[in-house]
């Protein structure tokens, strides 16, 4: 293609267009137009970038691992600006770019800049605000999807810590169902029996002392099997095998407290004031557990809310850190849990607030606890502190896994970057915990060495009003 052909062909570019047409012939004349076919490779992910490329036509895409394969992440058509770009600090690809239809493109390499720069302003103003626009691009992406595979791992966690109270608020009520039918039967059977007021004042203390306010002692599994034994006993030499031994040990009650009940009823009397009394008792229990089980699953979801910081706006407010971690943990016990890892969390009482968004900086909690979770062996320890100092907040994070080698920790910040198997971090984490860091105008740091590695994000502390 002729240089005024391919100027023609600039000057009709979406992006570049515009530009003065002496700076259009400048790039046409130090510029090298190449025709791409179906299924080639420009870059490979780590490939040293040299060129940029203005796209005349067809279509390419970059294509980047996250850790479950190569995924879409940005294309080009006719009309963009792609590659490197002036004043851009990429040095390599972040993936794979290839040619989905027939392209064509004209590319200008680096060494080209330093004049491109001094000679043609207009164009170095639009590669600049392309550059721009593609990292604010990249960034929200990157975001996007670090949180989608943080949602992930966290969801996992939290469907195990909701179904056990949930199962238990399920069986629970199961079980209420068939006791309170229990209960309505014996009590018809004694108000049948024409009980006489000493018999029911025998009856109503017995039942007072079952309610009493922590009479239902805790007991060793070996206190309570002799205790089931020394009833189940009593019973069968009263011939009362239709009441249950194990509800009447849940009671305080004692063989000696049996014998002055048996005492005040007749046989058929005492057999079915024994089953209400069990039954009572054992539907109370069920209740409570019910209520622990149902309050489980509400400090867990107010946790949820708190993490996400769901159906708040998007301006900064005053936060309170350890609220924040406290949420933060409730998500992620589960998986500490699995593999019996011991999380401390210490805040300072007199921990000063700060300024920012409270689910952005929950984001930077989680991904680097549980970085810390992971990198903690089985029955490890990660401990979780905040505390004020100076005119700021620091926030900690240490785990007593193996650490970071020294020639890597200038590298986990990187986007990308993972020390994990393929396929069980994005190596986005630490990036986006940095950037959200440094957009609350604070610090991350990491000290590291066997045995022990500490995070450290340092805030401003909210300034008086």
């Amino acid at each position: 293609m002729s240089e005024a052909d391919l100027v023609e062909r600039l000057a009709a570019h979406r992006t570049i267009g515009s530009a003065p047409r002496e700076e259009l012939a400048w790039l046409a004349a130090r510029g090298k137009f190449r025709r791409l076919a179906v299924g080639e490779v420009m870059a490979r992910k780590g490939d040293p970038i040299r060129e940029l490329f203005v796209v005349l036509s067809g279509h390419m895409t970059i294509r980047v691992d996250r850790g479950a394969g190569l995924r879409k992440a940005v294309e080009w058509r006719g009309g963009d600006v792609s590659g490197m770009l002036p004043y851009s600090r990429l040095q390599t690809a972040p993936g794979q770019t290839s040619v989905d239809e027939p392209a064509e493109v004209l590319t200008l390499d680096r060494d080209h800049f330093p004049e491109l720069i001094a000679r043609c302003h207009e164009l170095t103003a639009i590669f600049v605000h392309v550059m721009l626009d593609r990292a604010r691009r990249f960034t929200t992406d990157d975001f996007q999807v670090e949180k989608l595979a943080s949602l992930g791992r966290l969801s996992a966690g939290l469907a195990h810590e909701l179904n056990t109270p949930a199962s238990a608020l399920a069986r629970s009520a199961r079980d209420l169902s068939a006791r309170v039918f229990e209960m309505e039967a014996t009590a018809l059977a004694l108000g049948s029996m024409q009980l006489t007021p000493e018999q029911l004042a025998a009856i109503d203390r017995v039942r007072k002392r079952c309610d009493k306010p922590g009479a239902r002692a805790a007991l060793s599994p070996l206190e309570r099997a002799d205790r089931e034994e020394a009833v189940a006993g009593w019973l069968a030499r009263r011939g009362l095998r239709r009441v249950t031994a194990e509800e009447l040990a849940e009671t305080p009650l004692t063989v000696e407290d049996l014998e002055i009940l048996a005492g005040a009823l007749g046989p058929d009397q005492l057999e079915y004031a024994l089953r209400s009394i069990g039954a009572g008792q054992r539907t109370r229990g069920l209740a409570s557990e019910v209520e622990i089980a149902a309050s489980r699953i509400h400090a867990l979801v107010a946790a949820i809310k708190g993490f996400t910081y769901m159906d708040q706006s998007r301006v900064p407010k005053p936060v309170a850190i350890g609220q924040g971690l406290a949420d933060t943990m409730a998500v992620l016990k589960g998986k500490a849990r699995a593999r019996s890892i011991t999380v401390t969390i210490q805040v300072a009482d007199d921990l000063p607030m700060v300024e920012g968004l409270g689910g952005e900086l929950n984001q930077v909690w989680a991904n680097l606890i549980d970085n810390a979770i992971d990198a903690a062996p089985d029955s490890g320890l990660v401990e979780v502190s905040a505390a004020g100092r100076d005119d700021s907040v620091v926030v900690r994070v240490v785990d007593n896994g193996p650490g970071v080698p020294q020639e890597l920790t200038e590298r986990i910040f990187e986007p990308f970057f993972t020390t994990k198997p393929i396929g069980a971090g994005t190596g986005l984490g630490l990036d986006i915990a940095r950037r959200l860091v440094s957009q609350h105008d604070g610090q991350i740091e990491v000290d590291s060495r066997p045995g022990r590695t500490e995070f450290r994000v340092i805030l401003p502390r909210m300034k008086p009003s």
